[in-house]
């Protein structure tokens, strides 16, 4: 019998949901400091630090360790009060968030400096005394407010988006389909990007909260400490991680252990990179693709094919300015920008953004495509091209690139970017570059880009 999705509303008629799948109170929840660490311990950390959280009716979630995170997620929820998830970690982007909701607190495991008005050390998270009884699992109202997490801002102000714990339920059903077909069982998660981020939050969160997973606690980010991490696991393993981050993996040619699966997402994967990818490390790349706004509502197989699977529920209805998108974790419709093309029942293939569609002496591309091409050159380990804001005299607004190609010079660059794209669209200027700012997860705001730019004109 087919599974049911049920919406929001339908969700909150049930009043109230576990805050952790746990039949088994043995179950894995985190390898945290080489030691796996059951559900009953879990819970017992998070009544612990529960107690002793300050009256307030939102926290600002700051803790990079995922374990501890983890705590600190839960145990707000079950004070009755709302993680703050800010677009990043930076003092001002703190700050702005709990400008906009006054009396709220930040809570951390590390000393900050500067931290926080009002900051919170997290309490350690010690192992609890074995006489400790036993922990029944938390229930937590389906319409309660779980989090507010912000955009990452890349394309503007970031912007708050509301999740309920109802809502957070159903998206993660979403979510456990194409792992379930990729892997069988529980499994065990290692993941490069960071929980405060909605994507992080859906696979490292929420999957060990509620699914048949259990997640590293460390945030891996160079090669080697990747392959440690998951050596630090056992099988089956499920590397969460995006483009930027596998195509440094790819690049260093490093031996990770055995891997059941792959998740990437954040940014759209090239199809070579993914073939390279489960050629080298034995393994299928799930790319999944949703927003901050929506959370996931759709994966594929990216070295398989370009089109798109819905997850149950999920209906896509394309307008001149994006999509409107119903799925079972939206409590009413919601419009993307992103533009796609129906392809048959529950398939659909993304055509870019109505934000990255140029339009230059009659012809017309995507930055997305010309990204693509730009990352395809050999040589080339990073760049992005972007629109300038500006117009000329002629009221064309000119293209520019930004790269990271030790071995290659601009010249060389841009002749084989002539040889893979009109040459309307070619990027004037083009520079190259040591690094690009990204983000945690990979991102590049467009403020950031710009001001790289100006600097190296």
């Amino acid at each position: 019998m087919a599974k049911v999705y049920e919406s929001p509303q339908q969700t909150a008629a049930l009043k109230s949901l576990p805050l952790l799948e746990a039949s088994d109170s043995a179950r894995t929840v985190a390898w945290h400091r080489g030691q796996a660490v059951s559900a009953a311990r879990f819970l017992a950390h998070v009544e612990a630090v529960a107690a002793q959280l300050p009256e307030a009716r939102h926290a600002v979630n700051l803790c990079a360790d995922r374990y501890a995170f983890l705590v600190a997620f839960c145990a707000i929820l079950r004070a009755g009060q709302t993680n703050l998830l800010p677009p990043s970690r930076a003092p001002q982007a703190v700050d702005e968030v709990m400008a906009a909701h006054p009396g709220s607190y930040a809570l951390g495991e590390a000393t900050l400096e500067p931290a926080p008005s009002g900051y919170v050390h997290l309490p350690e998270l010690a192992d609890p005394p074995e006489a400790m009884r036993p922990v029944a699992v938390p229930m937590i109202d389906a319409a309660h407010v779980a989090a507010i997490g912000y955009t990452s801002g890349s394309t503007g102000r970031p912007k708050p988006n509301i999740k309920t714990w109802g809502s957070f339920h159903a998206s993660n059903r979403g979510n456990l389909a194409p792992l379930g077909a990729a892997v069988q069982g529980d499994f065990h998660m290692v993941a490069t990007v960071p929980p405060q981020h909605m994507y992080g939050m859906e696979t490292s969160v929420l999957l060990p909260l509620l699914g048949p997973a259990s997640v590293h606690a460390e945030r891996p980010f160079f090669p080697a400490d990747v392959a440690r991490a998951l050596a630090e696991v056992p099988a089956p393993r499920v590397l969460v991680i995006t483009p930027v981050h596998l195509r440094a993996l790819v690049q260093a040619d490093v031996e990770l252990p055995p891997l059941a699966a792959m998740v990437s997402a954040t940014a759209p994967m090239p199809v070579e990179l993914a073939a390279q990818a489960e050629a080298m490390f034995g393994a299928p790349l799930v790319e999944m693709f949703g927003s901050t706004e929506t959370c996931v509502f759709a994966s594929r197989r990216a070295a398989l094919g370009e089109d798109w699977a819905m997850y149950p529920g999920v209906r896509l209805h394309p307008q001149p300015d994006g999509t409107l998108i119903e799925a079972p974790q939206l409590a009413e419709p919601m419009v993307l920008a992103d533009l796609v093309e129906l392809r048959g029942e529950g398939h659909f293939r993304l055509c870019g953004r109505n934000t990255d569609l140029l339009e230059i002496a009659g012809k017309r591309a995507s930055l997305a495509d010309l990204n693509r091409r730009l990352l395809a050159i050999p040589g080339v380990e990073d760049g992005l091209v972007l629109q300038l804001d500006g117009a000329d005299p002629m009221g064309v607004r000119r293209i520019a690139a930004l790269v990271v190609a030790p071995e290659l010079t601009e010249a060389q660059v841009m002749a084989a970017l002539r040889r893979a794209m009109d040459p309307v669209f070619l990027p004037r200027p083009l520079r190259r570059v040591p690094s690009l700012p990204r983000n945690e997860t990979g991102k590049l705001p467009r403020q950031q880009a710009l001001a790289l730019l100006k600097r190296m004109l």
